[in-house]
């Protein structure tokens, strides 16, 4: 027959030392207003990184690269190829 295990309590006791040992709450971030961007309008980079825009019914160079446009603006890429070119839309912020 098989025996029975008598009642042994797993359950260990905290100290005071452990509450005391937890670290302060960290500080909730505040939040920033969202940023406001203008009307979209649509780049293309080529395999050598260099970014074109659409003006008066030519493609003309830009000056800043999509790298560069990221850290400010608002750039989606889109999925349609032209030319193996990438289309991007970009959104530069409204300063305000």
């Amino acid at each position: 027959m098989a025996q029975r295990r008598s009642y042994q309590s797993n359950r260990r006791h905290s100290s005071p030392r452990a509450a005391a040992a937890a670290p302060p709450p960290t500080p909730r971030p505040v939040k920033q207003p969202p940023k406001q961007y203008g009307k979209p309008f649509i780049l293309l980079e080529d395999e050598k990184k260099n970014t074109f825009e659409f003006q008066g019914g030519s493609w003309v160079a830009y000056p800043r690269s999509v790298a560069e446009c990221r850290i400010d603006c608002d750039v989606k890429e889109l999925s349609q190829k032209v030319n193996r070119m990438t289309r991007y839309e970009v959104r530069l912020p409204i300063e305000g």
